[in-house]
């Protein structure tokens, strides 16, 4: 092997392994919260058009480094969308009144029941 190989094969090592500890968290916890979804899908885009020259070139670490892009950008954008997805289904879930006449039925702290009186967060 020459000298360019060697070092394209560690810096891809070391690349691919300097990004596995954000993926491993965001796979374990599915809290993306703290990234933008705009970033994401702009990569995600930037990645795609960037394949057309990589995989132009003979095959090498290039190609296994921007695979390994491809893969965990489209990872985080999946986990990202199904986060706000999941948000945005919470918080249409929150609009809809409580039905606090069935017996055990308790309201949230704050919200009104069906007489308008203001729960106090005191289960009795």
């Amino acid at each position: 092997m020459d000298i360019p190989i060697i070092a394209g094969t560690v810096s891809t090592v070391v690349f691919a392994v300097s990004n596995l500890p954000m993926l491993r968290k965001a796979l374990r916890t599915r809290d993306l919260s703290s990234y933008s979804l705009s970033s994401i899908a702009m990569i995600n885009a930037a990645n795609g058009a960037y394949s057309l020259y990589v995989f132009s070139l003979p095959a090498g670490p290039v190609w296994a480094l921007h695979t390994f892009y491809l893969v965990s950008c489209a990872i985080m954008l999946a986990l990202c969308l199904m986060q706000r997805r999941a948000a945005a289904a919470r918080r249409a879930g929150e609009g809809r009144p409580i039905d606090d006449t069935r017996p055990g039925t308790r309201r949230r702290p704050g919200t009104r029941g069906h007489r308008g009186v203001v729960a106090s967060g005191v289960s009795a």
